[in-house]
């Protein structure tokens, strides 16, 4: 059965690779996903936009339950392309496409590893979801498809980490800020100065330390990265504004972080979005247990992924491919890689299965 199961897997990728799924309009792949997935799984397979999600025919509500997800929509073909982004290519060993590396060599070997094991009782419940707008973080895609699925006790979430096992990303937050002062003439020493403003909160931003520290993730980051004031030379601006970007920890909730930042601040500061939460897991934890007990290695990955919106889901990342491929011209996956990733998937969901047996 793995042989079928890995063929048919490369197919699919061929398939997912040759239809375009930009986020946001990646209902093409969507029907792929779901027409093989009706075709080869005894699930009910459900859709909700263009997330396809399907729950195992063993399901046991005393159980707890597992959800693997990974993404098929993709972002934008670079211009630097030197081959067709929609043209599976397979060379070398390597299959060359857009989405091939983000994401979809998770999604077809996390896709296989569930074929594997749906016939067989395990001591979790598994629910396979291959999300849309993962690129984005948008509005149909995991932030609408999570309230669809139930309660969730945990997430394997499919991204190329060369499968080895990200136990933390830090999230965001972006703050727009304007200082305000008082317009006049430069000649004259006329009114108050909006830059002068933000440079102050600015040097407060730069010397600031939170109370608490994160274990795993380490401090909060705080970074402006975007200042604009003035019209002219002889004026004195009464606006200046300027954007924070703020890389949170799970120390505290991306909510508290901005209130903090707001009261420390002369300007005023408003958040554009508090929803890209940090995620971190510890080694006390099944999935991390059960990484450790496969000789997988643990890290924190510098990169988002659809676990910012898993809030209060105990997730860890785990993936086919290398993340230096992502979002580059020439996208490519080890043929090599979507067989491991597979057998990965496979042993990890065995050393899962132990880790709860254990108990």
């Amino acid at each position: 059965m793995k042989k079928l199961i890995t063929k048919e897997a490369i197919d699919l990728l061929d398939q997912l690779i040759a239809t375009p799924s930009v986020s946001r309009d990646e209902g093409a792949t969507a029907d792929i996903v779901e027409a093989f997935l009706k075709t080869r799984v005894k699930g009910t397979v459900e859709r909700i936009h263009n997330n396809v999600y399907v729950r195992t025919p063993h399901w046991n509500d005393s159980h707890p339950t597992l959800l693997m997800n990974s993404h098929h929509d993709t972002v934008k073909p670079s211009a630097s392309y030197t081959r067709d982004p929609y043209e599976p290519t397979h060379e070398d060993g390597r299959i060359y496409g857009l989405g091939s590396n983000d994401a979809g060599g998770s999604v077809v070997s996390l896709i296989a590893a569930y074929r594997y094991y749906e016939d067989t009782p395990l001591p979790f419940n598994m629910l396979l979801a291959i999300s849309a707008e993962e690129e984005v973080m948008g509005e149909h895609g995991m932030r609408a498809l999570l309230p669809e699925l139930g309660h969730i006790d945990m997430a394997l979430v499919g991204e190329p980490t060369g499968m080895q096992a990200a136990v933390g990303e830090r999230g965001l937050i972006v703050m727009d800020c304007v200082a305000h002062g008082v317009r006049g003439h430069a000649a004259r020493n006329e009114g108050v100065n909006a830059i002068d403003i933000a440079i102050k909160d600015i040097e407060k931003l730069r010397n600031f330390r939170f109370e608490r520290h994160s274990e795993l993730l380490g401090n909060i980051k705080m970074t402006v990265t975007q200042i604009n004031a003035g019209t002219q030379h002889n004026v004195i601006p009464d606006e200046c504004r300027f954007v924070i970007d703020i890389r949170t920890t799970d120390a505290y909730s991306n909510e508290e972080t901005a209130r903090i930042v707001q009261q420390l601040l002369t300007s005023d500061a408003k958040e554009r979005s508090t929803r890209v939460h940090a995620s971190a897991i510890y080694e006390d934890h099944p999935l991390v247990k059960a990484a450790i007990a496969t000789g997988r290695h643990t890290f924190v990955s510098p990169t988002t992924s659809d676990m910012a919106l898993m809030h209060g889901i105990p997730s860890l990342k785990m993936g086919v491919g290398e993340s230096s491929r992502s979002h580059g011209a020439d996208e490519y996956v080890l043929e090599s890689e979507i067989v491991d990733g597979i057998q990965g998937y496979i042993d990890y969901l065995a050393s899962l299965s132990n880790v709860f047996l254990s108990k």
